[in-house]
């Protein structure tokens, strides 16, 4: 089964940032991008081991629904709590501009031993290219150099 690569983020311009920076590096992986954290929650009730790397943000917009009423999509703080019940299986990459909402969600991804990194986006979508992208890819290659055996 293909490895995955598992983000909330909300922002439909993020999302695509992402994916086309991920899809020219990191192709042999599946990516999934989740706006809520509900279909989040309920996708890595199935896949989590799978996942070779979890990125999370934040604060999610309020989403349009029915009869012009709101739905709240959650936090990725959520998530975070989800997580730290597992056993951890690959880093996560928070990526939040919410300091405070950013070091809860490190502190208890921490205290439950999953290996954490931290963004925090800045301009437009430049940050995607440069720091978010590097750090993804220290945490992939991070995770794969430490699955491979040490004598061959």
């Amino acid at each position: 089964m293909a490895k995955k690569i598992i983000i909330l983020e909300d922002n439909a311009q993020r999302q695509a940032a992402m994916q086309r920076r991920l899809q020219d590096r990191f192709f042999q992986f599946e990516t999934v991008f989740f706006s809520a954290v509900g279909p989040m929650l309920h996708y890595c009730e199935e896949h989590l081991d799978d996942a070779i790397v979890i990125g999370l943000d934040h604060d999610l917009e309020l989403q349009p629904g029915s009869n012009g009423r709101c739905i709240d999509p959650g936090t990725g703080r959520e998530i975070a709590d989800y997580l730290a019940t597992k056993a951890s299986v690959c880093p996560v990459v928070i990526h939040t501009s919410n300091g405070p909402a950013g070091d809860g969600m490190e502190m208890v991804l921490r205290d439950a031993h999953w290996e954490t990194y931290r963004v925090v986006p800045s301009g437009d979508l430049e940050w995607i290219q440069s720091t978010w992208f590097r750090t993804i890819r220290r945490a992939i290659v991070g995770k794969t150099a430490a699955e491979q055996p040490l004598h061959q």
